[in-house]
């Protein structure tokens, strides 16, 4: 079942989708990785090819420049071009719009909108969300960059860290405290900002991956940005952020699934035709069962993946994959992050894509240390999949919810 407006593909039409992410993957991104890796940056024609191709407007309204599709084909798309792309930088950044858009989507006027989706969608602009700071990690509540309001404008102040694609983003979909006087998420409002506005700095970020993702500290002094980029009311930034939280962890699930599949594809590779004391590493007994346990949390992710992603299509994550809320949601009290899923969905379906995260996240984490180890010392060579993999893992298990985080939540969502 998929939301209104959402027409399920066929199969031979997503067949044909994800024949043309995964030729997209071996023959433009797997030849450059290295080169983008070292400018530490993907090229901006890159967000004009995918788009021309169609992939970065999966899942957005036509009206906009898009394609609608239900949360399985996006999930789909994002595990296919994960496993043949093996790079997490780069999804983190040609992507960026899918953490970055969806609340000017569900909470925009048709006008901002209008300005700020099309150029996006073509590759022309380069969208992202700024949610972190510094001191604050998962404490969403407690996010300390205001923004006063002085006549028809928002001057805003303070900074943001950890931010994909901030380096050259046009676009930053910004929380802020709208009011001082509230300390808890009821003082929080989400603003887009345009990035060419004075009083905007940007750092870039070292990372241990990602390396070919561009990520920014951000500093607002006193930057200017009229009222009309307000998301919604004021006040009501914080269940904003909390529904797209979930869509990202859906997605970063499936993201980890397709990751894990590439480091068993090296590693099963490798195995069959690495020769040791006269025969194939995969002849070894040893070998053999490591791939076995590499496959078996493969197969039983896959299967988590699929069924809490049928669920999201039935209607139970609250938000349809276009982004437009249900009409109708539950009231929203005071609550920290720990505390509280989307507006409008289901809490069991929330809990389930908190452990889901986890149990993807730690999937990759267990594949690309065997990879690695079945690998041996090219396991530790740059240029290897399993190596790039390996670096990347801990940013999963952390970035749009840490572990920690997820676990709390989730039991909060079973009424623990």
């Amino acid at each position: 079942m998929n939301p209104p407006d959402t027409p399920a593909l066929d199969e031979a039409d997503l067949q044909a989708l994800l024949d043309t992410v995964r030729r997209f993957a071996v023959e433009r991104v797997r030849p450059n990785l290295d080169a983008w890796e070292a400018a530490g940056e993907i090229p901006r024609g890159l967000y004009q090819e995918a788009a021309q191709l169609g992939l970065l407007g999966l899942g957005y309204p036509e009206h906009l420049g898009g394609t609608p599709a239900s949360w399985r084909v996006r999930n789909a798309f994002s595990q296919t071009l994960a496993r043949h792309g093996t790079s997490g930088g780069l999804m983190a950044s040609l992507f960026s719009l899918n953490i970055g858009l969806p609340p000017l989507l569900a909470h925009g006027t048709p006008e901002l909108q209008a300005e700020v989706i099309p150029p996006v969608l073509r590759g022309e602009r380069i969208a992202a969300l700024g949610i972190t700071e510094p001191g604050g990690g998962s404490d969403v509540a407690a996010l300390r960059t205001t923004a006063r309001r002085e006549g028809d404008d928002y001057v805003i102040d303070g900074e943001k860290v950890f931010i994909t694609s901030g380096v050259r983003a046009d676009w930053v979909t910004l929380a802020v405290r709208t009011d001082t006087h509230h300390k808890g998420p009821g003082g929080v409002s989400m603003i887009v900002v345009p990035m060419d506005r004075p009083g905007i700095s940007r750092t870039a970020l070292q990372k241990m991956g990602w390396h070919c993702s561009d990520t920014a500290h951000l500093r607002f002094d006193g930057v200017r940005v009229p009222v009309r980029y307000r998301l919604g009311e004021e006040g009501a930034g914080f269940r904003m952020i909390m529904s797209n939280f979930n869509g990202e962890r859906l997605a970063m699930s499936a993201m980890a699934l397709g990751f894990a599949q590439a480091c068993h594809d090296e590693a099963l590779d490798w195995a069959r035709q690495r020769q040791t004391f006269g025969a194939a590493l995969v002849e070894r007994q040893v070998i053999r069962h490591k791939l076995m346990d590499m496959r078996m949390r493969i197969e039983s992710t896959q299967a988590w993946v699929d069924a809490v992603t049928a669920r999201a299509d039935a209607g139970e994550a609250g938000v349809p994959p276009q982004g437009r809320p249900k009409a109708e949601q539950p009231p929203w009290g005071a609550a920290t992050h720990a505390q509280q899923g989307s507006v409008g969905a289901n809490s069991d379906w929330v809990a389930h894509v908190c452990l889901l995260k986890n149990h993807a996240t730690q999937t990759m984490q267990f594949c690309a240390d065997a990879a690695v180890q079945i690998l041996g010392g090219m396991g530790y060579m740059r240029g290897t999949a399993s190596e790039r993999i390996y670096r990347e893992v801990k940013v999963m298990m952390i970035g749009g919810g840490a572990e920690e985080i997820m676990k709390e939540l989730a039991a909060r969502q079973s009424g623990l």
